[in-house]
């Protein structure tokens, strides 16, 4: 009952609310990007959705519009050379990726789940598959974000995906939401370019 209809329910009121709620906040972000640097406000990305479906992914533009296109910022050679001032501190504080509450209320996204990849993410959209984590609808935080997120191997936060999967409850989503709150604040996992870095430092 949770997964098939609460859940939706509940991502739709809340992300209704908060686009209401934080209408100021936007306008003023808006305004930042803007001065900041030359392009768009909002970035838009081909993203791999549930049931293998596909949709446009929203966030506030934090790079310049000279960037490689649908590349995952891991695989720039020098992602720092690219992101705007501003940008560095939406990154830092996740505050870019607050317009996909306009994705959860179209309906391609829930407020917790799998981070949707990128449309050419073979390699974790395969993992995932194995756990099936492309079976429900991506989310703007989940399981993985909160145990690592960028640090994260593309296996473990597949398999974190997955035991998201086999325990979504209405508990365990409230979990994950007060758990994406401490990890914001602390700016736990945020590493540019650095997928895998978990690893990579207890190797050294």
């Amino acid at each position: 009952m949770y997964n098939k209809y609460i859940k939706r329910m509940i991502d739709f009121i809340l992300s209704l609310m908060g686009l209401i709620i934080l209408s100021p906040v936007f306008i003023i972000l808006c305004i930042w990007i803007k001065m900041d640097s030359k392009g768009p406000v909002l970035f838009k990305q081909k993203r791999f959705g549930k049931n293998k479906s596909y949709f446009n992914i929203y966030k506030f533009r934090t790079m310049r519009t000279d960037t490689p296109s649908d590349m995952p910022t891991h695989m720039l050679s020098n992602p720092e050379q690219y992101i705007t001032k501003c940008g560095k501190f939406l990154r830092k504080t996740s505050l870019d990726e607050l317009p996909q509450i306009i994705n959860i209320l179209k309906g391609e996204m829930s407020i917790i789940g799998p981070r949707p990849a990128l449309w050419n993410q073979e390699d974790l959209i395969e993992k995932r598959e194995q756990y099936h984590a492309n079976d429900i609808r991506p989310g703007l935080t989940g399981w993985a974000q909160i145990n690592g997120r960028d640090e994260l191997e593309i296996e473990v936060k597949a398999r974190l995906d997955g035991d998201y999967v086999k325990r979504m409850s209405f508990l365990f989503d409230l979990k994950c939401f007060l758990g994406t709150i401490t990890s914001v604040l602390k700016s736990d996992g945020v590493v540019e370019g650095g997928t895998g870095e978990l690893h990579k430092e207890d190797s050294l």
